[in-house]
């Protein structure tokens, strides 16, 4: 494993120009999964505008607007880890309205969001074509590792000490989810692209030996 710091700009540019030269029948599907201490939204919302100056058509949405509805979401609590790692994401509804659209035999037609969590309602959004060629980039946390069907995945990882100091002192307890996910998902083994990012200034990517 060899580990090259990178300056953020440096890193989105190299981010950008992989995405772009990457072909795939349909859409490609990019997941940008990290705990949200490592601004996973952030940097997807970076990738657009290089994308599209890349001549990629271009659609970021983000798993926070893809939650289930609070009385599913908080059954067992505002505060329960195992709840929040296991079904906090609407996956089936992320999948149907927007990777497999975006997939090889898909229409191009996504919902860019689905659920307004604040309001705890339907998003009510409208739907927008993404055309062949173009890129879905969906941003968030525990992304990787079930069933949701990516072309590329991005994985911002960091380390216990520094998730435990970046994590918001009213979001700590989502700690045991991510050290759950590191565990049993263990996504910094197979994902396509994997960044060091405990601190944001200074991100390192992760390559092979």
């Amino acid at each position: 494993m060899r580990v090259r710091p990178i300056t953020p700009e440096l890193l989105v540019a190299e981010l950008a120009d992989r995405l772009a030269a990457t072909a795939v029948s349909g859409r490609l599907r990019v997941a940008v999964d990290g705990p949200p201490a490592a601004r996973p939204d952030a940097l997807a919302a970076a990738l657009v505008d290089p994308l599209r100056a890349a001549g990629r058509p271009v659609l970021h949405v983000r798993a926070a607007d893809f939650l289930r509805p609070a009385s599913v979401r908080l059954e067992h609590g505002r505060t329960n880890p195992d709840a929040y790692y296991e079904g906090w994401i609407d996956e089936v509804g992320l999948r149907r309205e927007v990777l497999e659209p975006a997939g090889p035999d898909g229409s191009g037609r996504l919902l860019p969001t689905l659920w307004d969590a604040e309001a705890d309602r339907a998003s009510r959004a409208g739907y927008v074509t993404l055309p062949p060629g173009g890129v879905v980039l969906v941003s968030g946390a525990l992304l990787l590792g079930g069933s949701l069907p990516f072309d590329v995945t991005v994985h911002l990882v960091l380390s216990p000490a520094a998730l435990d100091r970046r994590t918001d002192p009213e979001q700590r307890w989502t700690l045991p989810a991510f050290a759950r996910y590191a565990d049993e998902v263990a996504p910094a083994s197979f994902a396509d692209v994997v960044v060091r990012a405990d601190d944001p200034r200074h991100p390192a990517l992760v390559t092979p030996a």
